[in-house]
Protein backbone atom coordinates (compact mmCIF):
# COMPACT_ATOMS: atom_id res chain seq x y z
CA UNK A 1 0.00 0.00 0.00
CA UNK A 2 1.05 3.16 -1.23
CA UNK A 3 0.42 5.66 2.14
CA UNK A 4 0.75 9.16 1.10
CA UNK A 5 -0.93 12.53 2.41
CA UNK A 6 0.09 15.97 3.35
CA UNK A 7 0.47 18.82 6.42
CA UNK A 8 -3.53 19.38 7.26
CA UNK A 9 -4.85 22.11 8.95
CA UNK A 10 -6.54 21.27 12.85
CA UNK A 11 -8.54 24.18 12.38
CA UNK A 12 -11.92 21.98 12.10
CA UNK A 13 -11.10 19.51 14.08
CA UNK A 14 -10.17 15.78 14.32
CA UNK A 15 -13.57 14.45 12.32
CA UNK A 16 -12.59 17.71 9.93
CA UNK A 17 -8.65 16.23 9.36
CA UNK A 18 -10.03 12.93 8.24
CA UNK A 19 -12.69 14.75 6.01
CA UNK A 20 -9.97 16.77 4.61
CA UNK A 21 -7.72 13.90 3.60
CA UNK A 22 -10.21 11.97 1.76
CA UNK A 23 -10.97 15.25 -0.13
CA UNK A 24 -7.30 15.40 -1.25
CA UNK A 25 -6.94 11.94 -1.84
CA UNK A 26 -5.02 11.14 1.27
CA UNK A 27 -4.92 7.86 3.34
CA UNK A 28 -2.70 9.09 5.80
CA UNK A 29 -1.71 12.91 6.99
CA UNK A 30 0.06 15.01 9.37
CA UNK A 31 -1.08 18.18 11.74
CA UNK A 32 -0.02 20.41 14.46
CA UNK A 33 -1.64 19.30 17.65
CA UNK A 34 -1.51 22.84 18.49
CA UNK A 35 -0.30 26.23 16.94
CA UNK A 36 3.41 25.80 15.37
CA UNK A 37 4.30 28.80 17.18
CA UNK A 38 3.51 26.86 20.82
CA UNK A 39 1.42 27.54 23.63
CA UNK A 40 -1.94 25.53 24.53
CA UNK A 41 -3.63 22.62 22.82
CA UNK A 42 -7.62 22.95 22.53
CA UNK A 43 -9.43 20.39 24.51
CA UNK A 44 -9.25 17.10 23.58
CA UNK A 45 -12.44 16.34 22.41
CA UNK A 46 -13.11 12.42 22.76
CA UNK A 47 -16.47 12.21 20.52
CA UNK A 48 -14.45 14.12 17.81
CA UNK A 49 -11.21 11.54 17.93
CA UNK A 50 -14.16 8.82 17.79
CA UNK A 51 -15.29 10.12 14.44
CA UNK A 52 -11.38 10.48 13.06
CA UNK A 53 -11.09 7.16 13.71
CA UNK A 54 -14.38 5.88 12.19
CA UNK A 55 -13.09 7.59 9.09
CA UNK A 56 -9.62 5.68 9.89
CA UNK A 57 -10.91 2.46 9.52
CA UNK A 58 -13.69 2.86 6.82
CA UNK A 59 -10.94 4.04 4.71
CA UNK A 60 -7.34 2.22 5.62
CA UNK A 61 -5.91 4.94 6.96
CA UNK A 62 -2.63 4.24 8.76
CA UNK A 63 0.39 6.30 10.37
CA UNK A 64 -1.37 9.40 11.09
CA UNK A 65 1.58 11.47 12.43
CA UNK A 66 1.21 14.29 14.84
CA UNK A 67 4.03 17.16 14.49
CA UNK A 68 4.88 19.15 17.77
CA UNK A 69 5.31 23.03 17.78
CA UNK A 70 8.30 24.62 16.21
CA UNK A 71 8.92 26.09 19.51
CA UNK A 72 10.09 22.82 21.16
CA UNK A 73 13.56 22.95 22.02
CA UNK A 74 15.11 20.16 24.52
CA UNK A 75 18.46 21.52 24.59
CA UNK A 76 17.54 25.25 25.36
CA UNK A 77 19.49 27.41 27.59
CA UNK A 78 16.43 28.37 29.10
CA UNK A 79 15.27 25.79 31.96
CA UNK A 80 12.03 27.12 31.04
CA UNK A 81 11.92 26.10 27.73
CA UNK A 82 13.50 22.69 28.50
CA UNK A 83 10.30 22.36 30.85
CA UNK A 84 8.03 23.80 28.23
CA UNK A 85 9.00 20.88 25.66
CA UNK A 86 9.02 18.26 27.76
CA UNK A 87 5.16 18.98 29.01
CA UNK A 88 4.50 19.62 25.51
CA UNK A 89 5.21 16.63 24.48
CA UNK A 90 3.85 14.60 27.64
CA UNK A 91 0.57 15.94 26.53
CA UNK A 92 1.01 15.00 22.78
CA UNK A 93 1.85 11.75 23.36
CA UNK A 94 -0.84 11.49 25.73
CA UNK A 95 -3.41 13.26 22.70
CA UNK A 96 -2.31 10.51 20.31
CA UNK A 97 -3.04 7.90 22.33
CA UNK A 98 -6.38 7.92 21.17
CA UNK A 99 -5.28 7.48 17.47
CA UNK A 100 -4.29 4.12 16.38
CA UNK A 101 -0.78 3.26 15.30
CA UNK A 102 0.25 7.32 15.65
CA UNK A 103 3.42 8.49 15.32
CA UNK A 104 4.59 11.88 16.83
CA UNK A 105 7.77 13.63 14.81
CA UNK A 106 9.75 16.30 16.70
CA UNK A 107 12.95 18.57 15.69
CA UNK A 108 15.51 17.44 18.03
CA UNK A 109 16.49 21.18 18.58
CA UNK A 110 19.07 23.87 18.28
CA UNK A 111 22.09 24.01 21.13
CA UNK A 112 21.90 27.93 20.50
CA UNK A 113 25.86 27.49 21.37
CA UNK A 114 25.95 24.97 24.16
CA UNK A 115 27.47 22.43 22.01
CA UNK A 116 26.06 19.33 20.58
CA UNK A 117 27.31 16.92 22.57
CA UNK A 118 25.76 19.09 25.61
CA UNK A 119 22.27 19.35 23.68
CA UNK A 120 22.30 15.17 22.84
CA UNK A 121 22.52 14.84 26.69
CA UNK A 122 19.51 16.95 27.53
CA UNK A 123 17.18 15.72 24.23
CA UNK A 124 17.84 11.84 25.75
CA UNK A 125 17.55 12.86 28.73
CA UNK A 126 13.89 14.33 28.42
CA UNK A 127 12.81 11.46 26.11
CA UNK A 128 14.06 9.07 29.56
CA UNK A 129 11.46 10.93 31.00
CA UNK A 130 9.05 10.82 29.04
CA UNK A 131 9.30 7.77 26.92
CA UNK A 132 6.85 4.47 28.42
CA UNK A 133 7.62 1.27 27.13
CA UNK A 134 3.36 0.30 27.71
CA UNK A 135 2.89 4.05 24.89
CA UNK A 136 1.54 2.78 21.43
CA UNK A 137 2.56 5.85 19.75
CA UNK A 138 6.05 6.08 18.20
CA UNK A 139 8.16 9.11 18.74
CA UNK A 140 10.29 10.46 16.17
CA UNK A 141 13.42 12.47 15.71
CA UNK A 142 13.33 14.79 12.56
CA UNK A 143 16.79 14.66 10.46
CA UNK A 144 17.64 18.82 10.30
CA UNK A 145 19.38 20.53 7.15
CA UNK A 146 21.74 21.95 9.88
CA UNK A 147 21.26 25.82 9.98
CA UNK A 148 22.00 27.30 12.83
CA UNK A 149 22.51 25.50 15.66
CA UNK A 150 20.31 22.75 15.00
CA UNK A 151 20.52 19.54 16.26
CA UNK A 152 20.33 16.30 14.23
CA UNK A 153 22.18 17.70 11.04
CA UNK A 154 23.85 14.17 10.41
CA UNK A 155 22.65 10.69 11.44
CA UNK A 156 25.50 10.59 13.64
CA UNK A 157 23.91 13.21 15.76
CA UNK A 158 20.78 11.05 15.71
CA UNK A 159 22.42 8.48 16.11
CA UNK A 160 23.77 10.11 19.73
CA UNK A 161 20.77 10.79 20.76
CA UNK A 162 18.89 6.95 20.44
CA UNK A 163 21.92 5.54 21.87
CA UNK A 164 21.40 7.04 25.01
CA UNK A 165 17.76 6.73 25.14
CA UNK A 166 16.29 3.39 27.33
CA UNK A 167 12.86 2.93 25.27
CA UNK A 168 14.66 2.36 22.17
CA UNK A 169 11.59 0.36 21.00
CA UNK A 170 9.27 3.86 21.22
CA UNK A 171 11.88 5.94 19.60
CA UNK A 172 12.62 6.34 15.48
CA UNK A 173 13.16 8.55 12.41
CA UNK A 174 11.62 10.64 10.44
CA UNK A 175 13.52 11.78 7.05
CA UNK A 176 13.01 15.27 5.60
CA UNK A 177 14.18 15.27 2.01
CA UNK A 178 14.60 18.31 1.94
CA UNK A 179 16.27 18.78 4.99
CA UNK A 180 18.54 15.72 4.63
CA UNK A 181 19.61 17.41 0.73
CA UNK A 182 20.72 20.71 1.83
CA UNK A 183 22.61 19.07 4.97
CA UNK A 184 24.96 17.00 2.07
CA UNK A 185 23.01 13.92 1.77
CA UNK A 186 22.55 13.66 -1.94
CA UNK A 187 19.23 12.04 -2.36
CA UNK A 188 19.38 13.06 -6.27
CA UNK A 189 22.81 11.45 -7.15
CA UNK A 190 23.26 8.64 -4.52
CA UNK A 191 19.71 7.62 -3.26
CA UNK A 192 21.32 4.02 -2.63
CA UNK A 193 24.83 5.43 -0.67
CA UNK A 194 22.15 7.81 1.57
CA UNK A 195 20.41 4.28 2.58
CA UNK A 196 23.17 2.46 3.23
CA UNK A 197 25.05 5.24 5.07
CA UNK A 198 21.85 5.44 7.35
CA UNK A 199 21.72 2.18 7.89
CA UNK A 200 25.04 1.14 8.85
CA UNK A 201 24.86 4.03 11.31
CA UNK A 202 21.26 3.95 12.65
CA UNK A 203 19.88 1.06 11.39
CA UNK A 204 16.48 0.76 8.93
CA UNK A 205 14.52 -0.49 11.25
CA UNK A 206 14.51 3.01 13.00
CA UNK A 207 13.07 4.59 9.69
CA UNK A 208 9.15 5.00 9.77
CA UNK A 209 8.21 7.99 7.95
CA UNK A 210 9.21 10.56 5.15
CA UNK A 211 8.37 14.27 4.58
CA UNK A 212 8.45 14.58 1.42
CA UNK A 213 9.46 18.11 0.18
CA UNK A 214 11.46 19.80 -2.64
CA UNK A 215 14.13 22.31 -1.86
CA UNK A 216 14.11 26.30 -3.25
CA UNK A 217 17.71 26.21 -2.35
CA UNK A 218 21.20 23.67 -3.85
CA UNK A 219 23.18 20.70 -2.46
CA UNK A 220 24.76 21.58 0.99
CA UNK A 221 23.34 24.59 1.46
CA UNK A 222 21.71 24.25 5.07
CA UNK A 223 18.62 26.60 4.01
CA UNK A 224 15.96 24.73 4.65
CA UNK A 225 13.46 26.14 2.08
CA UNK A 226 10.91 23.70 1.06
CA UNK A 227 9.98 23.99 -2.22
CA UNK A 228 6.43 21.85 -4.15
CA UNK A 229 7.75 18.59 -5.99
CA UNK A 230 9.83 18.67 -8.84
CA UNK A 231 10.27 22.62 -9.07
CA UNK A 232 13.04 22.81 -6.43
CA UNK A 233 16.82 21.42 -7.11
CA UNK A 234 15.98 17.72 -6.52
CA UNK A 235 13.87 17.64 -9.19
CA UNK A 236 10.58 15.05 -10.03
CA UNK A 237 13.01 12.34 -10.68
CA UNK A 238 14.65 12.22 -7.80
CA UNK A 239 11.29 11.86 -6.25
CA UNK A 240 10.25 9.28 -8.37
CA UNK A 241 13.17 6.89 -7.58
CA UNK A 242 12.46 7.56 -3.83
CA UNK A 243 8.60 6.98 -3.25
CA UNK A 244 9.31 3.79 -5.45
CA UNK A 245 12.55 2.41 -3.79
CA UNK A 246 12.21 -1.45 -2.82
CA UNK A 247 13.92 -0.59 1.00
CA UNK A 248 11.33 2.96 1.47
CA UNK A 249 8.51 1.97 -0.40
CA UNK A 250 6.52 0.89 2.73
CA UNK A 251 7.01 4.18 4.40
CA UNK A 252 4.68 6.43 4.72
CA UNK A 253 4.88 9.88 2.76
CA UNK A 254 4.13 13.56 4.05
CA UNK A 255 4.17 16.60 1.96
CA UNK A 256 4.88 20.32 3.45
CA UNK A 257 5.28 21.65 0.46
CA UNK A 258 4.30 25.50 0.07
CA UNK A 259 0.62 25.66 -1.02
CA UNK A 260 -1.95 28.23 -1.52
CA UNK A 261 -3.99 25.77 -0.54
CA UNK A 262 -5.33 22.05 -0.28
CA UNK A 263 -5.90 21.84 -3.78
CA UNK A 264 -1.98 22.17 -4.38
CA UNK A 265 -1.61 19.14 -2.27
CA UNK A 266 -4.35 17.12 -4.03
CA UNK A 267 -2.50 17.41 -7.29
CA UNK A 268 0.90 16.92 -5.67
CA UNK A 269 -0.78 13.19 -4.32
CA UNK A 270 -2.27 12.19 -7.53
CA UNK A 271 1.33 13.05 -9.16
CA UNK A 272 3.22 10.68 -7.13
CA UNK A 273 0.68 8.34 -6.94
CA UNK A 274 0.97 8.16 -10.96
CA UNK A 275 4.30 7.43 -10.49
CA UNK A 276 4.38 5.04 -8.12
CA UNK A 277 5.51 1.79 -10.23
Amino acid sequence: MFYIGSHLSFSKGYEGLGKEALNIGANTFQFFTRSPRGGKAKPLDLDDVAKLNAIIEANDFKHILAHAPYTLNACSDKPHTREYAEEVMRDDIYRMSFIKGSLYNFHPGSHVGQGVEPAVVMISDMLNRVLDPNQETIVLLETMAGKGSEVGRTFEELKEIIDRVEVKEKLGVCWDTCHLYDAGYDLVNDLDGVIAEFDRIIGLNKLHAIHINDSKNPFKSHKDRHEKIGQGSLGLDAFVNIINHPKLRHLPFYLETPQDDNDGYRQEIELLRQNRK
